[in-house]
C-alpha cells in the first residue's frame, strides 16, 4: 500500500521547491521520504499514516514542555478568541519583555520579532549602527539564520574574508564577514590584533546546535568577551537555540559570560513564531524610533504567539524543571553510549540541559573540522533504523536533538530498546 507520506511528498514537490518549506525537512541528507506530521502530544507525534514516533526534534527546540501542553493550548485559544493580530501594542508584549529581562540579566531592553533570522540580522545591524564599523566575526559551523551577510564559508586563509555559501548572495554582501574556527582562541586574538578597530561585533552560538551539538570552551568565550571589551566591539550571543534550552538563563548563565546583545527564539514562542534580540539599554537606544537603526515587523509581538511564549516561560520556571530535563537528557545519551559500546560501534554523545548531540566517532567533537570527520554514513543507517522502530531523530548528522519534560523513563527506555536493534545493524 502506498504511504500517505509518499503521496503528500509527491504533491508537495509540484507546488513547493523540494516539497518542503525548510531544507532539512526534505531528508536529502539521510535519504528516503519525509514524514508529514498530522498531530503531536507530549513526547510523540504522528505522521500521515497515523504512525506514532517518539520525537527528538521538538520543532527544533520550542517544545520544551512537550507538544500540545494543555496550559499553552488554552493560552493560545484564549488569545485567538480576542483577535489574531492588531498591528498595535498589547499588554502581552510588555509582559513577555519584562519576563525575558528578568530571566536573562544581560538583557535590559528587548525588541520582539518573528524569527531567529530576524533577530540575528537585526542584532548585527544594531552592532554596526552603534559602533560605526562594518566588519563582523563569525565562526565556521555556527548558523545564524539566512540573512545575506551570515551565509558565509571561511576564506582561504586565516585573515581572509568569507565567500557566499548561497547563490543569490553577492560577494560584496559578505566581504566584511570574517569566518574563524570555533573554539580557536589564537585565531580570534590574531584577528583582533590585526583589525580590532574595524570589527563591529562577534556573533557566536555559545552552545552550537547547527553542526550538531558542540560546546564552546570557557576559554573561548572568555577571550571573546575580553577582546570585544578591549577593542570596543559588540559581543552577540546567538541563543535562538540554546536560550532557555540549556538553562533558565541560557548558555550565558552556565558560562557566566555576559554578552552585549542576545538573540533569542524557539522556546520563547512555545512553538509559535516569536523571537527577540536585546541587551544593554544604551545599545538598544540606537533602535528606531529612538535612534537611527531601523527595524520593523507587522507581526512582531503577535498576541497569539506571545501568549504561547509567555505561558511556556512560566512553565519552565516550575521547581526542579531543569534538573528533571537535564537528568532525562543524560539518561538518553548515556544509555545510547552504553548500547553502542555493547554492540562495538564507535559512538559517543553529549548533553547540556535539554539539548543533545550524537556522534559516530571515538570522541565528542569540539570543532567544525572534527564534526566533519565523523561517520555520516553510519549515522544515516542508524537514523533510518531508529525511524523504522518509531523514533524520530534529526534527519541530519549535523543537527542537535532535543528532549522535552514529557520524555519520561518509559519513553527513554523505549528509545534505548529501539537503539539495540539499530546499533546491531552497524556492528
Amino acid at each position: 500500500m502506498t504511504s500517505n507520506n509518499d503521496i503528500l511528498f509527491t504533491r508537495a514537490q509540484l507546488t513547493t521547491p523540494g516539497g518542503v518549506n525548510s531544507p532539512v525537512r526534505a531528508f536529502r541528507s539521510v535519504g528516503g521520504t519525509p514524514r508529514f506530521i498530522t498531530r503531536a502530544e507530549g513526547p510523540y507525534f504522528w505522521d500521515a499514516d497515523e504512525r506514532r514516533y517518539i520525537d527528538y526534534i521538538g520543532s527544533w527546540g520550542p517544545a520544551i514542555v512537550g507538544h500540545a501542553h494543555p496550559a499553552v493550548v488554552k493560552a493560545v485559544q484564549d488569545a485567538a478568541a480576542r483577535g489574531l493580530s492588531f498591528g498595535a501594542p498589547t499588554e502581552g508584549e510588555v509582559l513577555i519583555a519584562e519576563e525575558i529581562c528578568k530571566l536573562v540579566p544581560s538583557i535590559e531592553q528587548v525588541r520582539l520579532v518573528s524569527s531567529g533570522t530576524e533577530a540575528t540580522m537585526s542584532a548585527l545591524r544594531l552592532a554596526r549602527g552603534a559602533t560605526g564599523r562594518d566588519k563582523i566575526v563569525k565562526f565556521e559551523g555556527c548558523y545564524h539564520g539566512h540573512a545575506d551577510s551570515l551565509l558565509v564559508k571561511a576564506g582561504s586563509g586565516l585573515l581572509t574574508f568569507g565567500n557566499p555559501t548561497s547563490s543569490g548572495v553577492p560577494a560584496d554582501f559578505v566581504k566584511h564577514t570574517l569566518v574563524l574556527d570555533y573554539n580557536n582562541v589564537a585565531q580570534l586574538e590574531e584577528a583582533f590584533n590585526n583589525m580590532g578597530d574595524e570589527i563591529a561585533c562577534v556573533i557566536v552560538e555559545p552552545v552550537a546546535g547547527n553542526m550538531n551539538l558542540i560546546r564552546a570552551t570557557p576559554e573561548f568565550l572568555q577571550a571573546m568577551r575580553r577582546l570585544c571589551t578591549k577593542h570596543g566591539a559588540v559581543l552577540i550571543f546567538d541563543e535562538v537555540m540554546s536560550g532557555f534550552r540549556v538553562a533558565l538563563g541560557g548558555a550565558q548563565a552556565l558560562y557566566q559570560v555576559t554578552p552585549d546583545i542576545t538573540a533569542l527564539g524557539k522556546v520563547i514562542g512555545g512553538g509559535l513564531p516569536v523571537a527577540a534580540f536585546g541587551g544593554r539599554a544604551d545599545l538598544m537606544q540606537h533602535m528606531a524610533p529612538l535612534g537611527g537603526v531601523y527595524q520593523a515587523g507587522t507581526l512582531s509581538g503577535n498576541p497569539v504567539a506571545v501568549a504561547a511564549g509567555m505561558t511556556t516561560l512560566k512553565l519552565i520556571q516550575e521547581a526542579d524543571f531543569y534538573q528533571h530535563l537535564s537528568a532525562q537528557t543524560l539518561k538518553l545519551t548515556q544509555g545510547l553510549t552504553n548500547v553502542a559500546a555493547q554492540a562495538g560501534v564507535a559512538f559517543c554523545a553529549d548533553a547540556i540541559g535539554g539539548m543533545f548531540g550524537l556522534y559516530f566517532s571515538e570522541k565528542v567533537p569540539t570543532t567544525f573540522a572534527e564534526m566533519m570527520a565523523t561517520d555520516k554514513e553510519q549515522f544515516n543507517v542508524f537514523f533510518h533504523a531508529m525511524l523504522d522502530a518509531g523514533v524520530y531523530l534529526a534527519p541530519s548528522a549535523f543537527e542537535a536533538g532535543f528532549v522535552s519534560a514529557q520524555h519520561n523513563d518509559e519513553v527513554i527506555a523505549a528509545t534505548l530498546a529501539a537503539a539495540h536493534g539499530a546499533f546491531a545493524k552497524l556492528a
